[in-house]
C-alpha cells in the first residue's frame, strides 16, 4: 500500500508535465515486446488521478491506443523479419514457447479475433505481434484490426480508471484498488471462457466409439485449443 501510494503521488505530480503523455505512448508501445510493462496499470493509475476530466481521459485513451498500436506494428515486424524458427527460440522457457505455439495456432484459425481480443490475457499481446508477423499475417488486415483493438483497450482501461477515480475521488489508492479489482475481475472472466471453449474444443475432437457412428464419422470442425 505504501508503494502504491509513492506511485499515485509521483504520477499525480506529472499530471500538468508533458512527460507524463510521452510516458503512457512509452509504456503502452513497450507491452508488445516486453511483457512485464505495466501498460494497463499505468493507463488505470492516470485515469483515476485525471478524475472527471472528459477531455484528459479523451487524450489519455488517444495517447495510450496510439502507443499500443505502434508497439503492436513494431513486434509484427520484429516476427516478419526474424521467422517462426527465430521467434520459437527467443521465446525462452516452457510459458513463452506455449504461449507462442498458441498464439501461433490462433492465427492459423482465427488471427482477426486473435488480435484483438489477445491483449487481455497474460503474455497474449507479446505473442500475438510476433506470431501475426513471423507466420505472414496480411499486414493490411492487420493494421486497422490492431488499431481497433488498441483503441477497445485503450477505452476500457481508461473508463475502469475513471470508475475508480469516480467511487474514490478523495482516496485515489482505494481508487486503484477498485480499478485493478474490475480489471483482473475481466481478465479471469476471459480466461475461464477460453478455458471452456478448449475445452469443449478437445471434447468434440475425442473419436466417437464405434455404437455411436458405425459408418464414416462426420469431419471434426477446424477448432484450435492450445
Amino acid at each position: 500500500m505504501e508503494l502504491l501510494g509513492q506511485v499515485t503521488e509521483l504520477l499525480r505530480d506529472a499530471l500538468g508535465s508533458p512527460w507524463l503523455w510521452v510516458l503512457v505512448f512509452a509504456v503502452s508501445g513497450l507491452d508488445a515486446l516486453v511483457p512485464f510493462m505495466p501498460s494497463e496499470t499505468t493507463v488505470v493509475t492516470v485515469a483515476v488521478l485525471l478524475g472527471p476530466d472528459p477531455a484528459g481521459l479523451v487524450l489519455l485513451a488517444v495517447v495510450a491506443a496510439g502507443g499500443a498500436w505502434a508497439g503492436d506494428c513494431l513486434g509484427y515486424a520484429v516476427g516478419r523479419s526474424a521467422g517462426p524458427r527465430v521467434i520459437a527460440r527467443l521465446q525462452r522457457g516452457s510459458d513463452g514457447r506455449r504461449r507462442y505455439a498458441w498464439a501461433r495456432d490462433q492465427v492459423r484459425h482465427h488471427g482477426g479475433l486473435l488480435i484483438i481480443a489477445a491483449r487481455y490475457l497474460p503474455g497474449g499481446r507479446v505473442a500475438s505481434a510476433l506470431a501475426n508477423g513471423s507466420l505472414g499475417y496480411p499486414l493490411r488486415r492487420f493494421v486497422p484490426l490492431d488499431a481497433a483493438g488498441a483503441a477497445i483497450w485503450a477505452v476500457y482501461s481508461v473508463l475502469i480508471g475513471f470508475a475508480g477515480g469516480a467511487a474514490f475521488a478523495d482516496e485515489p489508492v482505494k481508487g486503484l484498488l477498485l480499478s485493478f479489482g474490475l480489471g483482473l475481475g475481466l481478465v479471469f472472466a476471459i480466461e475461464a471462457g477460453r478455458r471452456l471453449r478448449s475445452a469443449r474444443a478437445r471434447s468434440d475432437r475425442r473419436p466417437r466409439g464405434r455404437a455411436e457412428a458405425p459408418g464414416p464419422g462426420p469431419e471434426l470442425s477446424e477448432v484450435d485449443c492450445p
